[in-house]
Parts: C-alpha cells; sequence; structure tokens
C-alpha cells in the first residue's frame, strides 16, 4: 500500500509541475499577446533595410511588403507567435521544474551532470534562436524576398509564409545549436570521442553543407556559408568537448 501511495504521490507531484509550467508560460504568452506593437516590432525588423545586421554590413535600401490573404490569418499569427515567444521565456522555468521533479532520485554526480546539461541545452537553444534571427533569416530572407527572375514578376509575401519561416529556422537553429551539448554526452558515455570526430572531419563537412542547404534553400553561396560556418564550428568545438579516446574499459 505504501508503495502504491508513493506511486500516486509522485505522480500528482509531476502533475502540479506540468500545471506551474504551462501557468507561467500562459502568463508569459498573454503578456507578450497584450505587447502586440513591441513584440512585432522585434518580429519584423528583419524585412527592411534598417534592421542592424543590414546596417552593419552596408546592405542596399529595401523593403519588403508582407500582405494578408486570410480572414483569422492576423489573429492566428499574433496568438501563435505570442506563444511560441511565451514559451522561449518560460523555458528556464519550465526546465526548472522538470529537474525539481527528478532530483530528488538522483545521486550528487549525477544531480550535477543534470544541471550542468539542463543549462547548456537550453543556453545553446537560445544561441542558435539569436544567430538565426541576426543573421541567418535575414540574408535569406532577404535573398528570397527581393529575388526576381523578371521586373515584371512582382514579389508578394505572405504574412503566414514569413512566420512560418521565422519560427521554422529558429527551432530548426536552436536544435543544431545542441550538438557540442549531444556529443559530449556521448562522449562521456564512451560511444565517441575526439579521434573519431577529427577522423570522420570530411564526412561531417559534406554533412554540414548538406543540413545547411536544406534550412537555408537559396542558391548563392554566400549564405550558404553563412550558415554552414556557425555549425562547422559547433563541430569543431564538440571535438574539443569530448574525450580523445574512449573511457570504455575493456
Amino acid at each position: 500500500m505504501s508503495k502504491q501511495a508513493t506511486f500516486w504521490e509522485h505522480l500528482d507531484e509531476l502533475r502540479w509541475a506540468i500545471l506551474r509550467s504551462l501557468g507561467v508560460t500562459v502568463v508569459f504568452a498573454v503578456a507578450l499577446f497584450c505587447l502586440k506593437d513591441q513584440l512585432f516590432n522585434v518580429v519584423l525588423a528583419p524585412r527592411t533595410s534598417s534592421f542592424i545586421t543590414y546596417r552593419l554590413i552596408g546592405a542596399d535600401s529595401f523593403s519588403i511588403h508582407l500582405m494578408n490573404i486570410g480572414l483569422t490569418e492576423q489573429f492566428m499569427t499574433h496568438l501563435r507567435v505570442a506563444i511560441y515567444a511565451g514559451l522561449l521565456f518560460a523555458l528556464p522555468y519550465v526546465l526548472y521544474e522538470l529537474f525539481r521533479f527528478v532530483s530528488p532520485g538522483l545521486y550528487q554526480n549525477e544531480r550535477k551532470a543534470a544541471t550542468w546539461i539542463v543549462g547548456s541545452s537550453y543556453l545553446m537553444f537560445l544561441l542558435g534562436t539569436l544567430i538565426n534571427y541576426f543573421i541567418i533569416f535575414p540574408f535569406t530572407l532577404r535573398f528570397l524576398g527581393t529575388y526576381q527572375v523578371s521586373e515584371d514578376v512582382v514579389n508578394m509575401l505572405t504574412l503566414q509564409s514569413y512566420i512560418d519561416t521565422l519560427i521554422t529556422m529558429s527551432f530548426v537553429l536552436g536544435l543544431v545549436f545542441e550538438l557540442p551539448v549531444v556529443c559530449a554526452i556521448l562522449g562521456r558515455m564512451g560511444f565517441i570521442n575526439g579521434n573519431l570526430m577529427r577522423r570522420y572531419r570530411r564526412h561531417a563537412i559534406v554533412a554540414i553543407l548538406i543540413i545547411a542547404a536544406i534550412i537555408t534553400p537559396t542558391t548563392d553561396m554566400f549564405t550558404l556559408l553563412v550558415v554552414s560556418v556557425p555549425i562547422w564550428l559547433l563541430y569543431e568545438m564538440s571535438i574539443l568537448l569530448v574525450p580523445s579516446q574512449s573511457n570504455r574499459s575493456s
């Protein structure tokens, strides 16, 4: 009976952890939903040449006009962006709640390792999102949004297409930037080592170019390099984070 009671107590604790996480996410999402002008000033900033990245490289003046073709599209876009941004802001608390739930069952060294993994995973995901917003997405948008096969064909970019591309690329880049964390974990477990990663460096570079081409489907080499170089640097960083040789004992 005591074991069954303990199980239900843990289940109830997990339920409250999930509810608190959802509550904090909703609070952030509602707050950002109410700050519509400030939120979309940030989200839509890369569509004009006044964006900080374009000004730093001295890009030519341009402006990409967005249009809405659906009755509910603007409201649903507003809601979706607020939820995604709210989740991004609430993610540290969500990870804290999950860590607090599992930490009592961990040893001291496991608790320290879990703290490092959770913290570094969030920071790398956030870094990937920021690099996408300030570097990768603006160059992709500028190239694809201003590209014309003829002056007679005018680009008409929809709001939904813009937001879908921004959110998808931010999420994908956030996941890609988890590479050092994943490699560090696999290295500590003995599945990979620095020598192995160095041996397959050329294969990794080919894979990185393929991933970069998928993330930014543009035809210019500059944008491809803008995406590929950070991922390659992540791979090189991962080599430094894993042991040179496997730690497995025979």
